[in-house]
């Protein structure tokens, strides 16, 4: 590998997150790549208009550095790192910085945002370097010269055959093919982890999926009686405090949702859901769908956020196999040291997955400001993870096991903290290794036997990570 000697430098962030810790980091990640003495180019500031991101590739590229490095300071969708992949002929690589477990908002979440880039690089099959480090560790900069080095470069993984001749696993294919998915509103721009081909899928699983415009779920909100909307709010006064704390106008909108999800159901007898959650459900409507789609989690009727019909498909067969609840999250955050990952979503959880030392809580989204989102820790106990995967445009079964620990919330919304089965120095690089798609379902309890025997029915490779 050539020599680094300049580099050119994107700091891409969003201003929903925390801006003022995303600059105190972003300094000290400057600070740390002008330690190894190369020379920089590009904005010394976070880039989070999109004029201001073209600008800033233009300039990297015209520069024609050596290499060039994405500082994933918050969580961003993929278009400027794909963007910055089509200006630039030379390696690629990104740094995303870890936040503290402190109980509160994750004031960052850039661990999902390589989590993005790295699928959707992969699709394209453009190599690219990536560490996670904060850069006040004493690694920080052993770790950025193993990133210009090449030593961190990503190694495809596309798993093994799977093993038997799928009989053992007929009957959890039986069981998926045939349901019907209801997709409300289009993927967000950047989020290639939610694409996906309705024939392939059909192909693959027997799923039906109807495409249904977002608008309609707004309207069928519109449509509901008081009586109904006072109905769900009595089903939440169940599982949680703190309906009286917020704002009610909004409360009302957001339990509406829940029923017309169920109207929706009825209506195009479908067995699951994947909602284009925001930003629309806040700008537009007015009211979190979190709440309601972990009331209908609850009620074994998934529903994907960010229109993530895969991820969708991926809750109904682990439902199958667990035949309990299950909840789509986030990976948000990985540590080597502690050996603990961390899974989250915004407050969407099924409530039977709350750790019941306390109520759940009622609560609002932490970036929009709107209810209803469920607020809870994960229980402890033996979870199973896995996702019917579209990593490096091939299709797989992507499978993890580990146990969620009895430790305080790492973050607000519905979080736990895992040790994983595997260590996560090397679960870690094998996220990024394989292109694993954001989202990963999650049931208590083991069931990956089960998964292997479904993926051998469903002709799908293994990604065991």
């Amino acid at each position: 590998m050539k020599e680094v000697q300049t580099i050119g430098v994107l700091p891409l962030a969003r201003p929903t997150f925390d801006v003022a810790f995303a600059e105190e980091k972003l300094a000290a990640m400057l600070n740390a790549l002008a330690a190894t003495g190369k020379t920089l180019i590009g904005p010394g500031k976070l880039l989070m208009d999109g004029d201001e991101t073209e600008a800033a590739i233009a300039t990297v590229a015209a520069a024609k550095p050596d290499a060039v490095i994405i500082l994933q300071v918050t969580f961003t969708d993929a278009v400027a790192t794909m963007r910055l992949a089509t200006a630039v002929d030379v390696p690629i690589a990104i740094w995303a910085v870890p936040e503290p477990r402190l109980g509160g908002r994750l004031r960052l979440n850039a661990f999902c945002g390589l989590n993005l880039a790295s699928h959707a690089l992969g699709l394209a099959e453009r190599e690219f370097s990536w560490i996670y480090v904060d850069p006040a560790n004493a690694r920080a900069g052993s770790e950025l010269e193993a990133l210009f080095s090449g030593a961190r470069r990503v190694e495809p993984l596309f798993g093994a055959p799977s093993s038997g001749d799928g009989v053992a696993g007929q009957d959890l294919a039986v069981e998926i093919s045939g349901k019907r998915i209801g997709r409300l509103g289009d993927h967000p721009d950047g989020f290639d982890t939610c694409r996906y081909d309705r024939e392939r899928l059909r192909s693959l699983a027997g799923i039906e999926v109807d495409e249904l415009a977002l608008q309609e779920l707004f309207e069928a909100a519109g449509r509901i009686s008081p009586e109904a909307a006072a109905d769900v709010r009595a089903m939440a006064e169940q599982d949680l405090s703190g309906l009286d704390d917020v704002d009610q106008q909004q409360l009302d909108r957001s339990l509406r949702l829940k029923a017309a999800i169920d109207m929706l159901r009825r209506d195009g007898n479908y067995d699951a859901f994947a909602i284009r959650c925001w930003p629309e459900t806040f700008t537009e409507y007015g009211g979190a769908v979190c709440g309601p789609v972990s009331m209908m989690g609850e009620a074994r009727v998934p529903c994907a956020c960010e229109a993530d019909v895969y991820g969708a498909a991926t809750q109904m067969l682990l439902q199958a196999a667990a035949d309990a609840p299950v909840f789509l999250v986030d990976l948000v955050d990985m540590d080597a040291d502690d050996n603990t990952g961390v899974v989250w979503h915004c407050g969407q959880a099924p409530v039977s997955m709350a750790d019941r030392t306390e109520m759940p809580v009622a609560t609002i989204h932490t970036n929009r400001k709107m209810p209803l989102l469920y607020q809870f820790k994960l229980k402890p106990g033996p979870v199973t993870f896995v996702r019917l995967s579209q990593a490096r445009g091939r299709q797989a079964m992507i499978v993890a096991s580990g146990e969620v620990l009895d430790r305080p919330m790492a973050f607000a919304g519905t979080s736990g903290i895992v040790r994983f089965s595997r260590p996560v120095a090397d679960v870690l690089p094998d996220i990024m290794n394989c292109g694993l798609e954001h989202h990963m379902a999650l049931a208590y309890g083991d069931h990956s036997e089960r998964l292997f025997d479904a993926a051998s029915a469903l002709d799908l490779p293994i990604i065991r990570l």
